[in-house]
């Protein structure tokens, strides 16, 4: 755990010199592809996925808005495994097109699991890179809700390409990947596959905001 800062960040750290190049293996949360093909689906969210969540009744949409999809992707272990997303059923189908390109690219992700309600109050370890799409949160450093509260929002590989403001970079170890100059795997890059695949669909990407940037952030109204 890190100490936390009075802005309630965790104290930035050096990155490890074992993550300075993340490339760890994916611990599978669900069955992987058979037969190494693309596979998603897109249903109602379930009531167990719903308890495991960080959605509530004080959340700015209901379990009707959001949808529950799994997707296939690629591990850095080279293998295909299967990923999950609550997403905003307005978006449901466009964002299995996005990770169906992602798949044939052969694009790296380490983890793709549903955010759990403990870890939005848990202290902060500074290593987490969960690709996910709705979290119930307010917008970092703001009061208002986040496009991740309505599902419209997925970060991709926090670690490898992370938040980025002054002082503050979130996860607070993965300093070594604010150096967008040596690129290695999972890093999002202007014009790369991942970058195309959202911006087909008309979402924005925070790796091109000037104020700060958010390497990892895909949304649909580009905030």
């Amino acid at each position: 755990m890190l100490p936390l800062r009075p802005d309630g960040f965790g104290e930035i750290q050096p990155t490890p010199p074992e993550l300075r190049d993340r490339r760890l293996v994916t611990v599978d949360v669900l069955p992987p592809p058979e037969g190494g093909d693309f596979v998603a689906t897109v249903e109602p969210v379930p009531a167990e996925v719903a308890d495991r969540s960080t959605w509530s009744v004080r959340c700015p949409v209901g379990l009707d808005e959001l949808r529950y999809v799994t997707v296939s992707f690629w591990g850095f272990d080279h293998r295909p495994h299967t990923g999950e997303l609550l997403v905003n059923t307005e978006v449901a189908d466009d964002l299995v097109v996005v990770f169906r390109q992602l798949f044939q690219a052969r694009f790296p992700i380490e983890q793709m699991r549903v955010t759990a309600a403990e870890e939005l109050d848990a202290p902060p370890t500074g290593d987490g890179n969960n690709t996910t799409a709705f979290v119930c949160r307010a917008t970092r450093g703001a009061t208002s809700w986040s496009q991740h509260a309505y599902g419209l929002a997925v970060d991709v590989n926090p670690f490898q390409n992370p938040y980025a403001k002054g002082d503050v970079v979130a996860p607070e170890l993965a300093s070594a990947y604010t150096d967008r100059t040596w690129c290695r795997p999972g890093m999002l890059e202007a014009g790369d596959p991942v970058v195309k695949a959202f911006s087909a669909i008309g979402w924005g990407w925070g790796g091109t905001w000037e104020s700060l940037t958010d390497w990892m952030h895909f949304s649909r109204n580009g905030r």
